[in-house]
């Protein structure tokens, strides 16, 4: 999948993007590029860049920033350690963040959402305010789909799948932006890193930025350049659909209360408000 969604055959490539716009009723006009066969591969269409004014942040100061367009397949609050998934179905917070008790301490009792993407949506992914960026961490694992029926068979879902989890300071503490693989979801970047992956590795790998009190160790890639994110600013992107899950420390934010289960989004509508 990875190979064809970058292949640059002309036929190829333009009759699978009119195909895929057709299926799924992609709004071309939202597009800040809207002929279809001026993209270099299907990939580049995929994760195309939407007109600035096809997605408005929030005009309050203390709302947090819907990251993705997408549907709302959990949010709520954190109870101890327990994430929810879906009915008789959760996870843990050390389960999602690979044993790092040093972010899983700080999301105790605090808030998620799990936002997913289907293939029809905007794939990249938008600061939902402004952060600074202490740590990035990839955690290998399964590329099992996320749609909701998946949610449902699949114990333990999000923290099984191959993840790119990035943490950063906030004004309301701390925040993790989590992005979760899934089927044909071989690929995912970041703005400052650029593709982290593939390779699909083996082993849990750690980039810390401006942290002079921490040491990289196996893996690691230790101390990176310094990166701060305005609200509404890319974060990353999803190279094939996904999903994504928020959290935030106790007492944080408050969800936005017109949003609940199967909720749908679209990327800077208000998705809460500072506590």
């Amino acid at each position: 999948m990875y190979a064809f969604t970058r292949n640059e055959s002309t036929a190829l490539k333009n009759k699978f993007i009119r195909w895929f716009i057709k299926h799924y009723q992609v709004d071309m006009s939202l597009a800040q590029c809207e002929d279809p066969t001026a993209f270099r591969h299907f990939n580049d269409f995929f994760t195309r860049q939407l007109k600035s004014e096809a997605r408005p942040l929030c005009s309050n100061p203390h709302g947090i920033a819907c990251p993705v367009d997408g549907t709302i397949s959990q949010i709520g609050q954190i109870k101890n350690h327990a994430v929810f998934q879906a009915k008789g179905r959760h996870f843990t917070l050390n389960e999602l963040l690979a044993g790092q008790s040093a972010w899983v301490d700080k999301f105790v009792d605090g808030s998620f959402a799990t936002l997913y993407l289907s293939p029809k949506d905007y794939h990249r992914i938008h600061m939902p305010l402004d952060g600074t960026l202490r740590q990035m961490t990839y955690i290998p694992g399964k590329l099992f789909s996320v749609n909701a029926a998946t949610a449902r068979a699949v114990p333990r879902l999000f923290a099984r799948n191959e993840r790119v989890a990035c943490f950063f300071d906030t004004a309301v503490g701390p925040m993790a932006v989590i992005l979760v693989g899934a089927l044909f979801v071989g690929s995912m970047e970041t703005i400052w890193h650029g593709v982290v992956t593939p390779p699909h590795g083996k082993s849990i790998s750690h980039w810390y930025y401006n942290q002079r009190d921490q040491q990289g160790s196996g893996a690691d890639a230790g101390h990176q350049h310094c990166v701060h994110l305005e609200k509404g600013a890319e974060l990353g992107r999803f190279n094939m659909g996904s999903t994504v899950v928020l959290l935030f420390g106790p007492k944080a934010t408050q969800w936005n209360d017109t949003l609940q289960h199967d909720s749908t989004i679209q990327m800077g509508i208000e998705l809460a408000t500072r506590s």
